[in-house]
């Protein structure tokens, strides 16, 4: 309500008569505590911040318009004023009034619209797959490009599954010192965040999860090496375990799990991390619209002690997309991705050597080659799992060769199984590991094509031979020197002295070859004609 004396309340649920617009009201606020000098300075300060210059010049002109307003009353209604208002406080409190009134309607919406002006964009950004080196490059960019815009918000959707430690730990320490508000959203519903929760949700401004998530892992956070003394372990620990709590404290929420997720492991839903007290996170909500709105008039201490309140509703969030060469560094950093390459990689290799060409597959090969290893390296590989897998590949190819009726594919199915499932270190990358139908996939193709291999080296060996001295027993020739028993024949393009095992044979008849002796044919006399396709072909 105003000062004792003014006649009409510019403060509570209404102005003059029921169902005012309630930004109307707000309006009134601020423009009241804008003019009352007799307000707290912090008071004076957040109208000032809400009122954007364009409202604010409205005052001096309202209030002149008011003035004369006032002046030209009648001495009646004046008089009847006059008991209520001491010196120039009527004036100043309908000014304020007038000035609210004028404010709205110049700007054609609520305070808070207008407050939305001059403040800096909500940025978005998704991450899945696997937090690696790659994944942390896209997201530094895009912190430094929310702090140029001085950004209201810069949402990350962490619905990664797995982390490397060592880079995901790396950029837990920029998130934590961001010079704008960092959201954390563990979504969509089902998403696993497992270590990745763990590092980002810690640091970040605000801690948010969907419903049905979690993060953590069942083993311990932080494994050191066996080898290590009992110190330098307990080093490690606490030095984490410092760490995750510190951040936790800081922005209000319980550190009572941290302990545990580093020694032993721990998994939390978010029932579970709301559940605590204090939480663990700050609010669980479905989607990014939701997130929003849960998100509106929430206060973040920055680093340095700067707080900033969120004002978000009613504005569009703007996606930070990877660029064209940041989406290639993340599809290969992709453990799946990286050991199909590595796959036709070696394929394509073998086939260069078994089949004549100019090279083509052989490039094409060192090219997934290079590919699979750019994956690699950013991904902590145990390489004595690589080279099972090529062990692997030997013995399949060596079962065309070698008469083994399949037990070296059997065996290297075997190796390249449990290679795979032991390609990358669970220690330094908890949740990063090659999908099971992909290595189902591979396993089953490769022991088909060694399968179909097999099959076609034994029909093979089983076929008559068709080529040189030796394939031409069997076939028809025509005599075309008498054959008295020696004369010459035609065969196969060719003429060939011939030996006759059964007596003369007159030029123009046929007779089959039945062995070839030092660059010479044995053949025997046909008893019947052959047919003119038996003569095309060569056979009867």
């Amino acid at each position: 309500m105003g000062k004792p004396g003014f006649p009409i309340p510019l403060r509570g649920g209404g102005v003059g008569k029921p169902g005012f617009p309630t930004f109307f009201s707000r309006g009134l606020f601020l423009a009241d505590a804008l003019l009352d000098n007799h307000q707290p300075e912090g008071t004076r300060r957040r109208a000032r911040h809400n009122l954007t210059p364009r409202s604010e010049k409205a005052v001096v002109a309202a209030g002149g318009m008011y003035y004369h307003a006032y002046t030209s009353m009648s001495d009646r209604y004046r008089k009847q004023c006059a008991w209520q208002v001491a010196g120039g406080w009527a004036v100043a409190r309908i000014v304020a009034l007038l000035v609210a009134l004028l404010a709205l309607v110049a700007v054609a919406g609520p305070p808070r619209a207008m407050a939305a002006q001059g403040r800096g964009p909500i940025y978005t950004l998704t991450l899945d797959g696997v937090v690696s080196r790659y994944s942390v490059g896209y997201l530094e960019r895009a912190l430094r490009e929310a702090e140029a815009a001085n950004a209201e918000a810069l949402i990350i959707q962490l619905s990664a599954t797995g982390a490397v430690l060592r880079d995901a730990r790396a950029f837990a320490d920029q998130l934590a010192r961001a010079r704008v508000p960092v959201v954390v959203h563990v979504a969509p519903p089902g998403t696993r965040s497992g270590a990745a929760g763990v590092w980002l949700l810690a640091p970040a401004h605000v801690a948010a999860m969907a419903p049905n998530t979690s993060f953590g892992i069942v083993e311990p956070l932080v494994r050191p090496d066996p080898n290590a003394s009992d110190a330098t372990r307990e080093l490690l620990y606490t030095e984490a375990i410092a760490q995750l709590g510190a951040w936790s404290r800081e922005r209000g929420r319980s550190d009572a799990w941290v302990e545990q997720a580093v020694r032993e492991g721990i998994v939390i839903n978010n029932e579970q991390a709301l559940a605590s007290t204090p939480p663990a996170i700050d609010l669980v909500a479905r989607d990014l619209n939701e997130l929003l709105t849960t998100l509106e008039g929430r206060a973040v201490t920055l680093e340095g002690g700067e707080t900033r309140t969120l004002s978000v509703l009613g504005r569009a969030p703007q996606p930070l997309a990877p660029t064209a060469w940041e989406q290639l560094l993340l599809l290969l950093a992709t453990p799946t991705v990286a050991f199909l390459l590595l796959v036709l990689a070696g394929i394509a290799i073998y086939a260069e050597f078994v089949t004549p060409g100019v090279g083509v597959l052989a490039g094409l090969g060192i090219v997934l080659l290079l590919a699979s290893g750019v994956g690699l390296i950013a991904l902590p590989v145990r390489w004595l799992a690589v080279l099972g897998l090529v062990v692997a590949f030997g013995l399949i190819v060596a079962d065309l060769y070698a008469p083994s009726h399949g037990a070296f594919t059997l065996v290297g199915a075997v190796i390249l199984v449990l290679s795979t499932l032991n390609l990358f270190d669970s220690a330094q990358a908890p949740g990063v590991g090659v999908a099971l139908w992909a290595i189902a996939l591979v396993v089953v193709l490769l022991i088909a094509f060694a399968a179909t291999g097999i099959y076609l080296v034994l029909r093979t060996r089983g076929t008559p031979v068709t080529t040189g001295q030796e394939g031409l027993v069997g076939r028809l020739a025509e005599v075309r020197k008498r054959l008295d028993p020696e004369g010459m024949v035609f065969v196969e393009g060719a003429l060939w002295r011939a030996i006759s095992e059964n007596g003369e044979v007159e030029p123009g008849e046929w007779v089959r070859v039945t062995g070839v002796y030092d660059l010479r044919l044995t053949v025997r006399r046909l008893v019947e004609e052959p047919g003119p396709l038996d003569r095309l072909t060569g056979e009867q």
